[in-house]
């Protein structure tokens, strides 16, 4: 690799990697696939670049790389109005979780280090010993998605999106000409309006068609969560405009902007661990 101008994929292939690749190709970038150790003595690396993968693989190499990776807070759902997400959402303690007496929805925020599921009550949830009482979970009441969409978002504007479920199953469909295009774009921009400021300058936020009794009529639409571009599945995206999401979500840390640094973890002190 030389310059700045290249895109570090992680070693595990996806699909998503696979298009990603293709558009940085058409735009002249290089594409490297790195090695599985993550080591760095090698030729290839080269501070700089831009990086796709999942996050345990990252915290190996983006110091090496010297790329800033932008996070949405762990946190930022929890924050949203009722209006915008439909339904009860907190921030807790897997210990604070396990007290739990009704089903949830419980995920850790931002990592995978136990499932992402509805779980009966607390005592449901996983007791593997890795897993602190103290690591931080979100617990939300639980619905049912008619619809889910994948928005990326660059500077507070939609740039392309994907229907990527329907009542829980995959179904990637593009956004352009959906029959919810209008709808959802029109969610969207209301939530930006309101919330712009809270995100990242490029992140994905997900955004569903609540299908509960309490809005079958209202066909009210939430926030289903926000996650990073470096690590999300475009499903049937524009790969051209995700990749504008990603260069700027997983880019050379001298060129982030300073309203973003508060979104970056690995330049904060704290790293990604999973």
């Amino acid at each position: 690799m030389t310059g700045h101008d290249f895109l570090a994929l992680a070693p595990q292939y996806t699909t998503t990697s696979e298009l990603l690749s293709r558009s940085a190709h058409r735009r002249g970038m290089d594409v490297q696939v790195l090695p599985a150790h993550g080591g760095a003595g090698t030729a290839i690396w080269m501070p700089g670049g831009h990086y796709y993968g999942g996050p345990v693989f990252a915290a190996r190499v983006v110091d090496a790389l010297e790329i800033a990776l932008l996070e949405p807070s762990d946190d930022w759902l929890a924050t949203l109005p009722y209006e915008y997400t439909g339904r009860r959402i907190t921030m807790a303690t897997l210990g604070e979780a396990r007290r739990l007496f009704r089903p949830a929805f419980v995920k850790p925020p931002s990592d995978k280090s136990f499932p992402a599921a509805v779980y009966a009550s607390g005592s449901c949830l996983p007791t593997a010993p890795e897993l602190s009482l103290n690591v931080p979970v979100q617990i939300s009441d639980v619905v049912t998605w008619a619809a889910e969409f994948r928005l990326y978002l660059l500077d507070g504007e939609v740039r392309t999106g994907s229907q990527y479920a329907t009542y829980g199953r995959l179904d990637a469909e593009r956004l352009d000409g959906h029959r919810y295009e209008a709808a959802v774009l029109e969610f969207a921009n209301d939530l930006l309006a309101t919330c712009a400021g809270s995100l990242p300058s490029a992140v994905v936020v997900d955004v569903g068609l609540l299908a509960t009794p309490e809005h079958a009529t209202a066909g009210q639409w939430a926030v289903v969560e926000a996650n990073m571009p470096w690590f999300s599945n475009c499903y049937a995206a524009d790969p051209d405009r995700v990749l504008d999401v990603v260069l700027r979500s997983a880019g050379p840390r001298t060129q982030i902007p300073e309203r973003d640094r508060r979104f970056c973890q690995n330049l904060t002190g704290t790293h990604l661990t999973g």
